[in-house]
């Protein structure tokens, strides 16, 4: 969802960075591409506990963004106390972390609904999120990301997102110039149909330029193949784990089912050379991950409506129109994220 923006915020350093907004806020028509590069998955090298963020003291490392969104959704987000007054940010007693959209208050059609947008930061390294159920439904846009400051400079990864009642989780990359998804190896242009995939990535090809800009932020894009990794198919399985690898041979991103989480995730020692294909690869060869990505920051955010979920409101096949929807509470029951655990590995 890329659109500049500058944001105040507390970062894990404590300090103050500016950032963009979301990615990829144009859907495009996938194709299949073969890949020869598999990654090493860091060779099976030991990763360390640094920070995991859950329970009681999950909102002590975030501060809530509280300004205009500057992807035009129709939402007020609301500071970390005014958030938590209104019972849009709490915690459980079984210790599962809420995010949600107000689905109580009746409001005029073109009037804005309350929502809340948290963040934190971090630079390279493993990030785990164990997440019980995301958000979904008409006009609903949510996302999971990263971020760096000067955007689209420090980099932008997009972990979870996409619109509406999607079944398929997409995975952005925006960067400034030099980048690219590597698919210098796909099928000659005489062949067709659907080109077969070897085992960089088990995700579809949606888009190959990294280069982001407020003119163009397609990013790099894969759409998953997996029909449990986005919106209410994957809620029903009691969620899973998303995992992001962010290392001198690229960014991999996997997606795990909660009846199939590997022993060594559960058990808090991380082994991503044991995991196998990820749903996504970014080779570094062809986007070199040091230039590209400094001091990213994780992020949590709901909006409705707005650049992406506004123009497919229609065409998604939601009734009325998106401001009808923002109006009505019952839209919004199943609009909110329980995150179990954000875990930071290096």
């Amino acid at each position: 969802m890329s659109v500049p923006r500058n944001l105040t915020l507390l970062v894990l350093c404590l300090c103050t960075l500016p950032l963009a907004a979301l990615a990829g806020s144009r859907a495009q028509s996938p194709k299949f591409v073969s890949r020869s590069r598999v990654p090493r998955n860091n060779g099976g090298k030991t990763f360390t506990l640094t920070d995991k963020f859950n329970g009681q003291t999950f909102f002590d490392n975030f501060d809530f963004f509280n300004q205009t969104d500057p992807t035009h959704g129709s939402v007020n987000y609301l500071s970390k106390g005014d958030a938590q007054a209104a019972g849009l940010a709490y915690v459980q007693d079984d210790g599962t972390v809420i995010m949600k959209v107000d689905n109580t208050t009746q409001l005029s059609p073109g009037q804005f609904r309350n929502s809340i947008q948290s963040k934190n930061t971090y630079s390279s390294g493993l990030f785990i999120a164990d997440i019980y159920s995301m958000p979904h439904g008409c006009s609903v846009w949510p996302a999971f990301w990263a971020v760096g400051g000067n955007w689209p400079e420090g980099g932008e990864i997009d972990i979870i997102e996409n619109v509406h009642d999607a079944t398929f989780n997409q995975m952005t990359l925006h960067t400034s110039a030099g980048c690219s998804l590597d698919n210098s190896t796909a099928a000659p242009s005489n062949m067709s149909g659907n080109y077969k995939r070897t085992e960089a990535f088990t995700s579809t090809i949606l888009s190959t330029a990294c280069q982001s800009s407020p003119t163009y932020n397609d990013g790099c894009a894969f759409q998953s193949t997996d029909t449990a990794s986005y919106g209410h198919a994957f809620n029903m399985i009691a969620g899973g784990v998303y995992a992001t690898l962010l290392s001198s041979e690229g960014v991999s991103i996997w997606n795990f089912p909660r009846t199939n989480i590997p022993s060594d995730i559960l058990a808090s020692q991380p082994n991503p050379s044991t995991w196998g294909t990820p749903a996504a690869f970014w080779n570094a060869q062809t986007c070199d991950t040091s230039e590209h990505f400094t001091n990213l920051q994780l992020v949590f955010d709901i909006t409705l409506c707005g650049d992406w979920a506004g123009a497919t409101y229609t065409s998604a096949g939601c009734p009325g129109t998106c401001a009808e929807a923002v109006a009505d509470p019952t839209k919004f029951d199943y609009a909110h994220w329980a995150v179990n655990y954000v875990a930071v590995y290096q």
